[in-house]
C-alpha cells in the first residue's frame, strides 16, 4: 500500500528527481497516446502518420462525398441522441436527489424556538 503511494507520487510530482530525469523519455509515448485517441471535439480517431503515408484501407476507401452524406445523416440524428441524453440526464438527477435526501434528517421548528446559526 505505503509502495503504491510511493509509485504514484514519483510520477505524479514533478518535483521528484526521477520525474525530472524522466519526463524527456516518456514524452514520446504521451503524444503519441494522446494524438491517437479519439476525442469528443472531432467524433472520430486520429490517424497515425504511418496510415497517411502508407496508404492504409482507412485512407484508401475515404470518399470526400460519401463522408459529407454521412455526416449530414449523422447530424439530422441529433436530436433524437440529444433527447436521449437529456433523459438519461434527468434519470441520474432522479438518483442523485433520492441518494441525498436519504441522509437528510427531518427537522420542524416552532415559532420562537431558539436555533444556533
Amino acid at each position: 500500500m505505503v509502495a503504491n503511494s510511493i509509485i504514484k507520487h514519483q510520477f505524479n510530482s514533478v518535483e521528484h528527481p526521477h520525474a525530472k530525469e524522466a519526463w524527456a523519455d516518456e514524452l514520446p509515448q504521451v503524444l503519441w497516446a494522446y494524438r491517437t485517441t479519439p476525442h469528443s471535439t472531432t467524433g472520430m480517431e486520429a490517424m497515425i502518420p504511418v496510415e497517411v503515408e502508407e496508404g492504409s484501407p482507412r485512407v484508401i476507401l475515404y470518399k470526400e462525398d460519401t463522408n459529407s452524406q454521412a455526416q449530414r445523416e449523422e447530424l439530422n440524428l441529433l436530436p433524437e441522441v440529444q433527447e436521449r441524453v437529456w433523459i438519461i440526464e434527468e434519470a441520474l438527477k432522479h438518483q442523485m436527489a433520492l441518494r441525498y435526501n436519504r441522509k437528510v434528517v427531518q427537522r420542524s421548528f416552532a415559532a420562537n424556538d431558539l436555533i444556533l446559526i
